[in-house]
């Protein structure tokens, strides 16, 4: 198993559209992918599982009303969990979700806050605007990250990133950038 970190400087970056391109690219990982925030979504419970809708369910086309997680298995992740927690409490969910976890399927987690808690295999830094208000978890990614990815056309680039990965779309990765992830994430 491997964890992966996508994180941003904010809402709006592009992280949920860069780990459905992963997941879609790299099925063969067998996702399951973690979104965490702090924002109450309505659940009573602080890890919510997102299920696929069955055969019965007729379900149209990705639309932007869609959850990150809906969006997730849209792309192909076998699980797709919503994790609601406040930092103090972060912790001893991201160990359970690890300790719970089936292997070898890999996890990738939506989050810069997550870096408190674990050493990821893999950690990508989604550039974009930077000009507006950052999330204070913005300079631990700044720290831990590998990569950044920037849709192309943008001059979007994180200082200090050794390797820039610019992307027509961010749900669209490029052959350069699949080799490199299946260099630097372990196989199943």
């Amino acid at each position: 198993m491997a964890i992966i970190v996508v994180g941003g400087s904010g809402r709006g970056a592009g992280k949920t559209a860069l780990i459905c391109g992963l997941i879609r690219a790299l099925p063969d990982f067998a996702w399951t992918a973690v979104k965490i925030t702090t924002h109450a979504h309505g659940h009573a419970e602080p890890i919510y599982e997102e299920k696929a809708p069955g055969p019965e369910e007729v379900r149209g086309p990705e639309t932007e009303s869609d959850t990150d997680t809906a969006r997730y298995l849209a792309a192909g992740a076998r699980r797709a969990l919503l994790v609601t927690a406040e930092d103090h409490s972060l912790a001893s969910i991201v160990h359970q979700i690890i300790v719970e976890h089936s292997s070898p399927a890999h996890l990738v987690f939506e989050s810069n806050s997550v870096l408190h808690h674990l050493r990821p295999d893999l950690c990508l830094a989604v550039a974009s605007d930077l000009r507006g208000a950052r999330k204070p978890s913005y300079g631990l990614l700044e720290e831990r990250m590998d990569a950044s990815v920037a849709l192309g056309g943008h001059n979007h680039v994180i200082p200090g990133a050794r390797i820039h990965f610019h992307l027509r779309s961010l749900e669209r990765i490029s052959p350069t950038m699949l080799a490199w992830v299946r260099e630097k994430v372990p196989t199943l």
